[in-house]
């Protein structure tokens, strides 16, 4: 009666596992085109690796156990009065601490080296972009080129990438999978990021934090183009006839579900400050300065 309810149990049970796994079919995570998405998916291999050497043993030896000494076995040892093993006791207790202090060595070397705010090494003149996270949309204004754009960022491919990343809203999460490091967007705040692309493509960013109604369609496409691309692109954004000064960033902060991409030929140079300011008084941390000294 059990076994045949057991095997009634397996094929739904299988089936429905199944359609779960079907939803990692795109796990980006897993395939970086950028030296930070290449170290951190290192990290997580590695990791999970080192994890699994006690997870499966113990999986295997906690089935190896309760068929080897079921109540029908009468060839498996009995021994009701054991009570220790110092043998045991040596595995189980120096193969996890090794493995913990690996992990810790581990843990603390990575998180040094991909610090989300420590500038890429490269002979190439960074690109500045500073982001802002919106109801339901992103918006990424180059104080450099003077230009903004909404729900797409390019950039050249081999080119560091200084992000500075604020919220005009709820708190968010900027994610770009196949670039790396998630960081967290908050207003009055302002987080960095330093992201790179090694190959040209388009590459999906996302919306890690759930904020609100429009949260599942608060997505961006990210653009790692050759430079004589890239500079058509600036181009193509500087020809629209779109400005985006005070009055007309009022109207793109209005919450708005799948928002199309927008091009602003020209951009208010003080905006990223002001709407951080906005929150403090006025006043906003200079992150250039080491003691994170005020700016009016």
């Amino acid at each position: 009666m059990t076994r045949k309810f057991l095997k009634g149990l397996l094929l739904p049970f299988s089936l429905a596992l199944i359609s779960c796994l079907s939803g990692c079919s795109e796990l980006h995570v897993l395939d970086p085109k950028g030296s930070v998405g290449a170290a951190e998916k290192s990290l997580i291999i590695t990791s999970t690796v080192t994890m699994l050497i006690v997870v499966i043993p113990v999986i295997i030896l906690t089935l190896f156990f309760a068929w080897r000494y079921r109540a029908s076995n009468r060839n498996a040892t009995y021994a009701p009065k054991w009570a220790h093993s110092t043998a045991i006791e040596v595995v189980v207790w120096t193969i996890p601490t090794l493995i913990v202090l690996f992990l810790g060595i581990l843990t603390w070397k990575t998180t040094h080296e991909l610090d989300p705010y420590k500038p890429l090494e490269s002979s190439v003149k960074p690109i500045n972009v500073e982001v802002v996270a919106l109801d339901w949309k992103w918006l990424f204004i180059y104080p450099d080129l003077g230009i903004a754009t909404v729900n797409q960022v390019a950039f050249p491919v081999g080119t560091p990438v200084n992000l500075r990343i604020t919220s005009d809203s709820v708190m968010n999460s900027f994610f770009i999978p196949q670039l790396g490091s998630q960081i967290y967007a908050m207003a009055g705040m302002q987080t960095r990021l330093h992201l790179i692309a090694d190959e040209a493509g388009d590459y999906a960013g996302v919306s890690a934090n759930y904020s609100g109604r429009g949260y599942s369609d608060m997505k961006f496409r990210a653009l790692a183009k050759t430079p004589e691309q890239f500079d058509a692109w600036v181009a193509s954004v500087k020809a629209s006839p779109e400005r985006l000064d005070m009055d007309a960033y009022g109207a793109v902060t209005k919450p708005s579900e799948k928002q199309p991409v927008r091009y602003f030929s020209t951009v208010d140079s003080k905006l990223f400050h002001n709407i951080i300011a906005k929150y403090n008084n006025g006043n906003v941390l200079d992150l250039k300065d080491a003691a994170c000294g005020r700016q009016g």
